[in-house]
């Protein structure tokens, strides 16, 4: 078992006050990744990731635990890998993704503008604007930044969690059906280096009540599968998470 201590830094924010989803999920998720072997790492938010608050990540190979003092944040469990067996959505060209960005709704009428990944306010976030293609797809362009690479000289993997977040999201009609990351499942087959020019497409896959099921796959720029993931989003009042 490890334990450390995280902070996740307004940077990161979803709504205005907590964590983004798919950047706590990663959080949370590498650290399982790197001790799952062949499984991946299936994250449940379980309340509004607090922003500069001292939490702790405690993992085992079975396990990851994030928490403020004695209240679960997160926690995640090492499932088969099967269970993203129709993550992979056929990928776009580069343009086509580049044309729908054009018809973005989060540009106008965005629940968490200051969103990490896809809030137009956030200037520190990753900017993305997944826009519709059709069948209850989206797609979008991202070429990491200097900024997002690990020692070794590839993106994170946190941040490959992160721009597999919203693309799924905004497969919703989030005007309609406003609503938060409640459960995201991934898988990091290979990552890029900074100032590749990737794509990313989801898709909305079911309604259930509430929730809201998506999927999302990150291709790189030759077409090859980098990551993907499954979330489960919770429909909210976004008043009171702003």
């Amino acid at each position: 078992m490890t334990s450390e201590v995280v902070r996740i830094a307004p940077r990161f924010r979803g709504p205005a006050q907590s964590g983004n989803g798919g950047y706590v999920a990663g959080t949370v998720g590498t650290a399982l990744a790197r001790v799952a072997g062949d499984l991946v790492p299936q994250v449940r938010l379980l309340l509004p990731p607090p922003l500069d608050t001292t939490l702790s990540l405690t993992t085992t190979p079975e396990t990851a635990v994030l928490a403020d003092g004695g209240t679960l944040v997160a926690s995640a469990t090492a499932v088969d890998a099967g269970v993203l067996a129709d993550a992979a959505i056929d990928p776009v060209s580069a343009d086509e993704a580049r044309a729908a960005e054009s018809s973005y709704r989060g540009l106008s009428n965005h629940p968490f503008p200051g969103c990490f990944v896809c809030g137009p306010e956030n200037a520190e976030g990753l900017q993305l604007r997944p826009g519709p293609i059709g069948d209850d797809r989206t797609a979008c362009t991202w070429t990491p930044a200097a900024d997002l690479a690990a020692a070794d000289g590839l993106v994170d993997p946190v941040y490959l969690w992160s721009a597999l977040d919203c693309p799924g999201g905004w497969s919703i009609d989030l005007d309609g059906r406003p609503s938060v990351l409640g459960q995201m499942t991934a898988c990091v087959d290979a990552r890029p280096t900074p100032g590749d020019p990737c794509v990313i497409i989801g898709r909305l896959l079911s309604e259930d009540g509430r929730k809201t099921h998506t999927a999302t796959t990150l291709y790189d720029p030759d077409g090859r599968v980098l990551a993907r993931a499954h979330h489960t989003w919770i429909l909210v009042d976004p008043a009171l998470f702003n």
